[in-house]
């Protein structure tokens, strides 16, 4: 039985909003439905694991194939973080998808990340070709752990790239998984899998045992490797 949501006040990021237990969830995995997208609420929705989709990338896992490890390192092509959410957020919901009718991240989506951004929850990695545009994603981070929202691409292969960019810094940084919440080819090919929904609510306990990255990432990583290979990727199936 889905829970219904009674009308509830907007909360401020220091707010908190118990919601039913994950482990209720129905066979697709619907939770509940209803509430708003305060910031306060959508940050207990993500300490409290409710995700409609479990599918997750770990630094033992994590790999780089060949072919994207070019991607990463393509001449003309840099990475920056939290230098342009606004640009990559709406860059998501507009570029079209092959097998996708429409977006999700509607206005309201756009505004209530935002405003998580601007509080230092939400963080942007953005991939530029000469001064423009051409790629990047957005998710949040809190404790050890990302969850990757959506990404775009203007030229193939921008938004793989950035992620390899990403994923190898966090885990060379000590974050302990990266929910992508839905699978794609290009996530399992780089060692991504689906995990049961148990074992995600103790990894996910885990890891919001560790402070919070709150802030700009482009100040608070400053040795985020703008133009250099991807860092560290050979280490990772070594990593507990």
């Amino acid at each position: 039985m889905i829970r219904f949501l009674r009308p509830l006040p907007d909360l401020e990021f220091q707010g908190e909003f118990i919601f039913p237990s994950p482990e209720k969830a129905t066979r697709e995995g619907i939770v509940c439905a209803g509430g708003n997208l305060s910031r306060g609420m959508v940050l207990s929705a993500y300490r409290q694991g409710i995700f409609p989709w479990y599918d997750d990338l770990f630094p033992s896992a994590f790999h780089v194939p060949k072919s994207a490890r070019k991607l990463a390192k393509r001449e003309g092509w840099t990475f920056s973080l939290d230098r342009a959410f606004p640009q990559v957020i709406v860059g998501c919901a507009s570029v079209e998808r092959p097998r996708q009718d429409g977006t999700w991240i509607v206005p309201e989506m756009i505004e209530a990340y935002m405003a998580l951004h601007e509080d230092g929850y939400a963080h942007s990695l953005e991939v530029w070709e000469n001064g423009n545009l051409i790629g990047g994603l957005y998710g949040l981070s809190l404790g050890a752990i990302f969850f990757g929202e959506s990404m775009f691409s203007l030229k193939s292969g921008a938004s793989r790239a950035g992620f390899l960019r990403l994923g190898s810094f966090l885990f060379g940084n000590g974050f302990l998984c990266i929910d992508s919440q839905v699978r794609t080819d290009d996530i399992a090919g780089m060692g991504g899998r689906e995990i049961p929904r148990t074992q995600y609510l103790g990894i996910l306990k885990s890891a919001l045992a560790y402070p919070d990255r709150i802030g700009d990432w482009g100040s608070l990583f400053p040795t985020f490797d703008a133009s250099g290979s991807v860092l560290g990727v050979e280490n990772f199936h070594d990593m507990a």
